[in-house]
């Protein structure tokens, strides 16, 4: 294994970005279950940064929380001492998010600033920048679904807001991968193989919008039997729902969905491990394929569990954080198994061995 051009400090600068975002995807999966997300009724980037710092900005902000659907439906009951306990998760959730901005906007403009960065990758960097930013702001939209009328944000918002975050883990990661520039003296791949990668992470990424769905239709509480819903395969609840305008908008069906395609995405990675098995595949992309199947299974045990469970607090966020790293798992094997291995960044001492070489052969 060769690694060529090795920038380390922006490696793990990228590392942290991903870990950071990770972390947003805890506290995030922490705030829906607590029925923190409607807290914050209001978007300031700047300052909304510092919290309530007295008992009459508590009441102020209180008193704006009232004044929407969530109070006047759900909460009417709700006392200051219980609106602070839903509000800090919320706060804390859009306070990392700052942060993430910040860890990857300074060291960006001080790499770019000691010309560490190669155009490929600045390209690169910025359109991870304009995800960063567009998950901010449909992060908004996705609280402001929830605003008017019924205090529950909308489903699919939901899915957009965790698929961007989802993309944002996962251009980085492959940006990491190429400044890595993992160049196995033989690869192995295969085209059978680069196909089944890419069927893996079209299929993950199709079970994380509908887990997305699941989350936010609630239908984690509708079945909490496994394998059959409530001792039907095909529960009499779903075929009145089964048309394109209410497909994806019913719990059951959703569940429903969910359900299956776990078992065909389950099915398609033992696969992938089985024919990456025969092959001549070198020992990292052969590891991290290894290392999917026995995150799939994890996962698929993970969700089985909550299921049962009625979705408990601590295994619904392990739950979808697994989701997470299952599918960058399967992001870096994708890279992995790509025989057009191009080397991006300039390689300041093969070029000047190369001048060198070019000056002997004049003489």
């Amino acid at each position: 294994m060769q690694h060529k051009n090795l920038d380390k400090p922006i490696v793990l600068w990228l590392l942290s970005s991903v870990l950071l975002i990770l972390a947003m995807v805890v506290i995030g999966g922490i705030t829906r279950l607590t029925g923190s997300g409607l807290s914050i009724v209001e978007w300031n980037v700047i300052s909304g940064t510092l919290p309530p710092l007295s008992e009459a900005e508590w009441l102020i902000t209180f008193q704006k929380y009232q004044q929407f659907p969530e109070y006047q439906k759900l909460n009417t009951t709700m006392t200051l001492s219980g609106f602070k306990q839903i509000f800090w998760w919320e706060y804390l959730h859009r306070l990392l998010g700052r942060a993430i901005g910040v860890v990857f906007i300074l060291p960006f403009l001080y790499f770019l600033a000691k010309r560490r960065i190669a155009p490929w990758l600045f390209k690169r960097l910025l359109f991870i920048l304009l995800l960063g930013a567009t998950q901010g702001l449909m992060g908004w939209l996705m609280v402001k679904s929830g605003l008017v009328d019924m205090p529950h944000v909308s489903h699919y918002r939901l899915a957009a807001h965790l698929c961007l975050a989802l993309a944002l883990i996962s251009t980085i990661l492959w940006t990491v991968a190429d400044v890595v520039q993992l160049r196995p003296k033989q690869n192995g791949s295969t085209p059978k193989l680069q196909m089944l990668s890419k069927l893996v992470l079209a299929l993950l990424l199709l079970q994380i919008i509908l887990g997305a769905f699941v989350a936010g239709l609630k239908a984690g509480f509708y079945y909490n039997t496994y394998p059959l819903m409530n001792g039907e395969i095909f529960p009499s609840q779903l075929w009145p729902y089964l048309s394109w305008t209410s497909l994806w908008s019913h719990g059951t069906v959703v569940q429903f969905l969910h359900r299956w395609i776990a078992i065909v995405a389950f099915a398609a990675i033992v696969h992938l491990w089985r024919v990456s098995r025969r092959g001549n595949l070198n020992y990292y992309s052969q590891n991290l394929i290894t290392l999917l199947l026995l995150t799939t299974l994890l996962q698929v045990a993970l969700g089985i569990t909550t299921l049962m469970l009625a979705v408990p607090l601590a295994l619904g966020v392990l739950h979808q954080v697994v989701a997470f790293v299952l599918f960058s798992v399967a992001v870096l094997a994708t890279h992995s198994l790509r025989n057009k291995n191009v080397q991006k960044t300039p390689d300041p001492l093969s070029a000047f061995h190369n001048q060198q070489e070019r000056q002997v052969a004049i003489r």
